[in-house]
């Protein structure tokens, strides 16, 4: 079942946020189709907006290549430090102020350096994520925060992607969606691990211990399922017929297409 956990406060994006001009929204959201994640997106975006604090931003990017998906107003007034392991990654990025080429398991930045982390897209590449979020815990300035977009290990993509071949995955990237780079070097998709603390459960569990208080967590269908219904429409009808039948049989209200999660977790 999904959640949506609201502390202080935290409302759901407003539709006049969602309305504004697309020269203040980063590329990343323009490109998600109309659907769930980009609405979470927003919503992310509004208690960004609104929670950090004002004036010049401290920001570290675990895993960073050319793709923001910080809103631009916050960007705009940010310092940014991108770590990555990934050279290509690295040299693809052009928005940050200082690139480490890295790895966010060891390397570690003084006590209380950041207002803001985000792992986007990343702790289901990491081997030993528990290590990551060690130092992003200690890394963080009192009442910092860290944004986390991952996928759902317990869906039906995350349980797919756990268990099928790297090459399934390039032949996804390439033949259903439509990326002629997918799999050449600094391309998605990236080998996945899933650590246990990738799970949702385990991951609050882990904020939880380490004085971390979740003040968003949102599951959403993935936004692979639009793109699949507007390119590949036989395809997706029957991707989408097996999700029918597997919440059919599944206990409780579960829709296994929730392929995707937002989690802000804000330091006490």
């Amino acid at each position: 079942m999904t959640n949506t956990f609201a502390f202080d406060h935290v409302q759901p994006v407003r539709s006049d946020v969602a309305a504004k001009p697309a020269a203040q929204h980063p590329q990343s959201l323009l490109d998600l189709p109309h659907g769930e994640a980009r609405q979470s997106l927003l919503t992310v975006h509004s208690i960004l907006e609104t929670k950090l604090p004002s004036g010049e931003l401290s920001i570290y990017e675990a895993g960073g290549g050319s793709t923001s998906f910080l809103p631009l107003g916050v960007l705009r007034r940010a310092h940014v430090t991108v770590v990555d392991i990934d050279e290509d990654q690295v040299n693809n990025n052009d928005y940050a102020q200082k690139t480490i080429l890295g790895d966010i398991q060891t390397h570690r930045f003084p006590k209380g350096s950041f207002d803001l982390i985000i792992c986007y897209n990343v702790i289901e590449h990491v081997p030993d994520v528990e290590a990551a979020l060690s130092g992003f815990c200690e890394a963080l300035k009192p009442n910092g925060m860290v944004l986390i977009g991952a996928p759902n290990p317990r869906s039906l993509s995350g349980i797919v992607t756990k268990y099928s071949p790297h090459w399934f995955h390039v032949w996804f990237y390439r033949h259903i969606r439509g990326d002629k780079n997918a799999g050449l070097p600094g391309h998605a998709p990236f080998p996945t691990h899933f650590h246990p603390l990738v799970s949702l459960p385990n991951l609050e569990a882990f904020a939880a211990r380490n004085g971390l208080q979740m003040i968003y967590r949102k599951q959403y269908e993935s936004p692979r399922y639009p793109e699949m219904r507007l390119r590949k429409p036989l395809f997706a009808a029957l991707v989408d017929a097996g999700a029918k039948v597997l919440n059919f049989l599944l206990p409780g209200k579960t829709d296994v297409r929730q392929g995707d999660y937002h989690v802000i977790l804000r330091k006490h």
